[in-house]
């Protein structure tokens, strides 16, 4: 897309907030787009999306917010899933921005459920990139999360390596500057912390005893209350968050509905990039 500069420099930005500074990348024009990004090691917004921004932002104002804890954005105590739910609303209300639709990869698409169930007139429409659900048929912690939570315990290069084979379908696309690029940024002292707040082993066992003790539903056995429209994008060969996950959301959201790349891992938005942007972008302005 030659008409839309997007380079990391031209499209930081930052916004003050009562808990800290906010950092996104904003382009584009039309109605506003939040690009939610994931989880995992070494990721952040930019890294999630600087591919997919320039077709998005051919239609949308975009804005690729940073969560709390991944190295960009200032830290904050809490939960990352739970600060970053938070993260989007005081965004959204530092802006102005009144409602907005979400694109969310794998934990942002669950971050922009949970700001859908709890806030619903702020969501738009929604399309989630894996992540959202549960485990209904596959093993679960997925192969995915066993290799975060591997490394969350003991990083390693290898670990690294092992993981990012595990994203993608093509082994062809791990390549060197991938593996450089994303160990330098797991070296990150807070990014190093909030991958240990969610997959390390300390961790996933207090958060599994507080479920155990608490009246708190799964956030999943809620998604009934997403009154948006919804787009659920999955790669048939996801081996963090299997395709069978897609099943309760497609069941419980009341206006869903289900588009599966082939040959496809967990990162859809990159390995199945052009069919994505398609796919998203029609729905987006339907």
């Amino acid at each position: 897309s030659g008409c839309v500069d997007v380079t990391y420099e031209n499209t930081l930005r930052e916004v003050g907030t009562e808990k800290g500074v906010l950092r996104y990348h904003e382009v584009g024009d039309g109605p506003p787009l939040l690009l939610l990004h994931g989880s995992g090691i070494g990721v952040n917004g930019w890294r999630n999306y600087r591919g997919n921004l320039a077709a998005f932002a051919e239609h949308f104002h975009c804005y690729a917010l940073e969560f709390p804890g991944f190295g960009v954005s200032d830290p904050v105590r809490g939960h990352p899933v739970l600060t970053a739910v938070d993260s989007v609303v005081r965004f959204m209300d530092a802006l102005g921005i009144e409602s907005a639709s979400v694109v969310g990869n794998s934990m942002g698409g669950v971050v922009g459920a949970n700001v859908a169930i709890n806030h619903a007139t702020r969501i738009d429409k929604l399309v989630a990139i894996g992540g959202v659900g549960t485990n209904i048929f596959s093993p679960g912690p997925s192969e995915g999360s066993r290799l975060l939570q591997e490394f969350a315990d003991n990083p390693t290069r290898d670990g690294l390596i092992r993981w990012l084979n595990c994203m993608l379908f093509d082994p062809k696309l791990v390549t060197d500057e991938l593996i450089e690029e994303r160990w330098q940024a797991a070296n990150d002292p807070g990014a190093l912390r909030t991958i240990r707040a969610m997959y390390g082993s300390e961790a996933i066992a207090r958060q599994q005893q507080f479920l155990a003790d608490s009246d708190v539903p799964p956030y999943w056995s809620m998604l009934h209350k997403v009154q948006c429209p919804t787009l659920l994008t999955w790669g048939f060969d996801d081996r963090q968050c299997p395709l069978d996950m897609a099943t309760i959301p497609l069941r419980l959201i009341p206006d869903a509905e289900l588009h599966v790349f082939p040959n496809c891992g967990h990162w859809v938005n990159t390995e199945a990039k052009d069919a994505f942007e398609r796919v998203s972008i029609e729905f987006l302005r339907r």
